[in-house]
């Protein structure tokens, strides 16, 4: 299976810890970096082919896989040229091409343990499954999902009503047999709205929801983290120090 990674962006939130280094390289697990971590993650839940998309830093971003190369897992990159003015919709339709058989989608920011990866690929059979993560309370940066009773999409957005959120989208998603043909159309579709350069492509998985059959795997209670913000940097960092067996001391280099 291929998984199709998006890390086109600077990540501006960071700055300036991504002045001149893209997010998806910042260290956070001794010197692994954001994309080791999760290159790792894949190889180890058996995926075999990563497609990286890149913009900012896209140089910097192959000459690190070309030296740290993750054994199980042939990576390559394709590059987006527009990603000082697109946002990751554009990004996702510039990856259509290798949307052939099943694949997962991640956004670059997003790590996670190996059993939230195994969740999802053990989910039931569906179009398109999205792993979601269920919490007391959500705030405005939280993509939101609402689900139709148990774990059906209805909608999924930032600026859902607080009384129809059942959960939030961790930016991990699974696309299976009629998905496949299903997202890249409605990606064509979208593409020719010009407000698409500044959606995100979960907007069109809203849009497909009332008519395509989309689970939801919750993945409650099992570690993963998204990184924003130098807040959710420390979180994560903090993690991977205290879960590591004798961490050695680390300074991480802006």
């Amino acid at each position: 299976m291929r998984a199709i990674i998006l890390s086109a962006g600077q990540g501006k939130r960071l700055l300036p810890l991504t002045e001149s280094r893209p997010k998806c390289l910042l260290p956070v697990q001794g010197h692994r970096t954001v994309l080791d971590v999760q290159l790792r993650g894949l190889a180890r839940c058996g995926v075999t082919e990563a497609t990286v998309m890149v913009g900012f830093g896209a140089e910097q971003v192959e000459q690190h896989l070309a030296e740290n190369p993750t054994p199980g897992l042939r990576v390559e990159t394709f590059y987006n040229p527009f990603f000082k003015v697109s946002d990751n919709l554009i990004t996702v339709w510039l990856a259509r091409h290798l949307m052939a058989d099943d694949f997962l989608l991640l956004n670059g920011d997003t790590l996670f343990d190996a059993p939230v990866l195994e969740t999802l690929l053990s989910s039931p059979e569906a179009p398109l499954t999205i792993a979601i993560n269920q919490k007391s309370s959500y705030d405005d940066d939280d993509m939101k999902v609402s689900l139709n009773g148990g774990r059906r999409l209805r909608s999924v957005g930032k600026t859902l009503d607080a009384e129809v959120v059942d959960g939030e989208s961790i930016g991990l998603m699974l696309f299976r047999n009629s998905g496949v043909e299903s997202f890249r159309g409605a990606l064509e579709a979208a593409i020719r709205d010009p407000s698409s350069l500044s959606a995100w492509y979960l907007s069109v998985v809203n849009g497909m929801a009332d008519a395509m059959h989309i689970e939801t795997a919750n993945i409650s209670g099992l570690w993963w983290g998204e990184i924003d913000c130098p807040a959710d940097l420390f979180e994560v960092r903090a993690f991977f120090d205290e879960r590591d067996e004798k961490p050695p001391a680390r300074t991480y280099a802006p």
